[in-house]
């Protein structure tokens, strides 16, 4: 990662970052530059260098932030009509965290609305375009923080994964891309879309980068209860791993070159000297039916304070409460929101919360107890993250079912709390990218990433 010294400038970092930012403007990764502030960041940077002060570690670092952070720059609108012109009165944690360290901030980044998606193309402000193909997805939610790290604007960018968001967007663009253990990360002033599933992460080119920033944003925090004790400088172990490859992940309905780039990844595991074996792990398939349940649950009840009351979009020409609520919902929210918040609130109803919200969460135990077992035989599971490599535009938006399966292979660790990584593995056929994913116990992030910097 190139940090600002006394032979690189911070404001050239800056200035030649934006530079890209607009000259890439056709992939719409972001929807606003923060061109003012960051280069008066830059400039208080190279005076303090200039001047022998001590610098932080990520000192003059141009980033990129997807728009579900609070942050007093800008506004913070997670790619939505109802927070159009919001702007946040307090900071997120791993904002506050990474620019206490000299990061700066360029622009907030391009999401499906709310984060509810998995090809950007649910946003308000139109979609992000894959970085090699601009007839494709970028992937979701945080498709323009994993476009603007491929397209090399920015060293690293800042995401959200809740089922597969920062995982399948890496995979898509060909960067790498760290969903951590949960509660690794504060999730303390970022928009909340499923609470027990929500994490903090990280694009960048290599894996150490993504290493060095997750560093700096672990950590307990008193905002957020469900933060874990930092566990980062805990060094991992020099051995060799036992992987297995997931059986599951590897059969029908896994598109061809997904596949022999998934294999030419075994393969260079076997030539580094771990040892890789197949593994069946048949309660995963249920992952995906027992993930939208709770999700959907968690969304409907997160989406409550979206009333136009306190904040976000206010309707005109409206004469009661009731009113207010449904006008104010209809038009700031999107379909996707909508249909979230529906199914959430009929998994949650009286007659059906036995049904299938108790059902799921008893199911997600059981997920949670096969990836316990997995785990006493290997060190790291490995599965393709996507079943194909990215669609073309437009291709799923009609049928939410299909764009639902995309995140067959992303939301299983998610449900378990697992950290998983996104690695580039190859290119198919047409020279899109294919992206790997390593699994973990809880706590084995820089196991994970460590490989992942290994094996290329």
């Amino acid at each position: 990662m190139k940090i600002a010294d006394k032979n690189v400038s911070a404001v050239d970092l800056v200035r030649g970052a934006l530079a890209k930012a607009k000259e890439f403007a056709q992939y719409n990764a972001f929807i606003s530059l923060n061109e003012e502030a960051a280069l008066a960041k830059a400039e208080e940077i190279d005076r303090k260098i200039a001047a022998g002060e001590k610098v932080g570690k990520l000192a003059g670092v141009p980033y990129a932030l997807k728009d579900n952070f609070l942050s007093r720059e800008g506004k913070t609108t997670a790619a939505s009509k109802m927070l159009e012109n919001f702007r946040a009165p307090v900071t997120a944690t791993a904002v506050a965290k990474i620019e206490a360290e000299g990061a700066i901030m360029i622009g907030r980044t391009n999401l499906d609305a709310f984060a509810h998606g998995g090809s950007t193309e649910n946003s308000y402000f139109g979609p992000t375009l894959n970085s090699h193909d601009q007839t494709r997805v970028a992937g979701g939610s945080s498709g323009g923080s994993a476009v603007a790290v491929a397209l090399s604007i920015v060293q690293f960018a800042l995401g959200t994964d809740t089922g597969g968001s920062i995982r399948q967007p890496a995979a898509f663009n060909g960067v790498v891309g760290h969903k951590p253990t949960y509660g690794t990360v504060s999730r303390y002033g970022v928009v909340a879309m499923a609470s027990s599933t929500d994490t903090i992460g990280c694009f960048a080119t290599e894996a150490a980068d993504v290493e060095l920033v997750m560093g700096v944003m672990a950590g307990k925090d008193a905002k957020d209860s469900t933060t874990l004790a930092d566990f980062w400088d805990e060094d991992p172990e020099d051995k060799k791993l036992r992987v297995g490859v997931i059986k599951d992940f590897m059969g029908e309905g896994v598109d061809g070159e997904v596949k022999r780039c998934i294999g030419e990844y075994v393969e260079k595991l076997k030539q580094t000297g771990h040892k890789v074996e197949e593994i069946e792990m048949p309660t995963l398939k249920h992952a995906l039916a027992v993930y939208y349940i709770v999700q959907m649950a968690e969304v409907a009840s997160n989406m409550g304070r979206y009333d136009g009351v306190r904040y976000g979009h206010r309707a005109k020409d409206v004469h009661s409460l009731e009113e207010l609520y449904k006008a104010d919902r209809n038009e700031g929210l999107g379909a996707e929101n909508k249909r979230r918040i529906m199914v959430g609130n009929f998994v949650l109803s009286s007659g059906f919360f036995d049904a299938y919200y108790l059902k799921a969460q008893k199911a997600r135990t059981l997920l949670i107890a096969e990836y316990d077992r997995a785990f006493e035989k290997f060190d790291v599971l490995l599965c393709p993250v996507a079943p194909t490599p990215a669609f073309k535009l437009g291709a799923k938006t009609q049928d939410p079912l299909q764009m639902y399966l995309e995140d067959v292979m992303t939301v299983p660790p998610s449900m378990a709390g697992l950290p998983a990584v996104s690695v580039p593995a190859g290119l198919a056929e047409g020279g899109l990218p294919v992206g790997v994913q390593l699994i973990g116990p809880r706590r084995s992030d820089r196991v994970l990433l460590k490989l992942a910097r290994e094996v290329k």
